[in-house]
């Protein structure tokens, strides 16, 4: 199958990456568009990974406001050098996750930041609402209900408002991709008027 320049530039805008790298992968997936997102999305967390134990002292304290001021959003993301916390694409990220924080609510930023009192709690009503299924069948319902309460409620777990087929932490590695440095969001704080 032929690969074009428009298939190319449309992969490019989807993925972040950049020329070469869309074309790569298009070549690999036969020119199929989503094995092609799948296989770039695949290399940026490996790449990501690889960059994950680089110190990242620099950043910026981002601000986002919404509904007339109802709503105000304080997120800190951090990067490798000012030089990065200055770019446009690692701003605009920040703005994303701002957004993303004001639309969704979570409460943590990852699930190891829940308390276990939480975790037995939810469990103990997963056993509640399940009581006399086999152990086995339980323990698989316990790890399911708490894999969608860490969607739900942990910001690096949810799905992204602008693009549900990818995670926060997919849409991080993917900058780390593009970006060529390693990122991390480090804490948020979410003010709703009245609340």
């Amino acid at each position: 199958m032929s690969i074009t320049a428009q298939d190319v530039q449309k992969l490019r805008a989807a993925c972040s990456v950049g020329m070469m790298e869309a074309k790569k992968a298009l070549t690999e997936a036969d020119g199929n568009f989503d094995k092609a997102i799948e296989l770039l999305r695949k290399q940026g967390a490996a790449k990501a990974a690889k960059k994950a134990d680089r110190e990242t002292s620099q950043g910026r304290i981002h601000s986002y406001i919404h509904g007339e001021g109802k709503i105000g959003v304080l997120v800190e993301v951090s990067c490798e050098t000012d030089f990065v916390a200055r770019n446009e694409g690692f701003v605009s990220f920040c703005n994303d996750i701002a957004m993303h924080i004001a639309a969704m609510s979570p409460l943590y930023l990852v699930p190891e930041e829940i308390a276990a009192e939480i975790i037995a709690k939810e469990t103990e009503i997963v056993k509640e609402q399940n009581a006399g299924k086999p152990e086995e069948v339980m323990n698989k319902i316990i790890e399911g209900k708490l894999q969608k309460y860490y969607e739900e409620m942990c910001l690096m777990n949810q799905r992204f408002i602008k693009d549900e087929d990818m995670t926060i932490k997919d849409l991080l590695e993917s900058k780390i991709l593009s970006i060529g440095e390693n990122m991390k969001v480090r804490r948020f704080a979410r003010f709703e008027l009245g609340i």
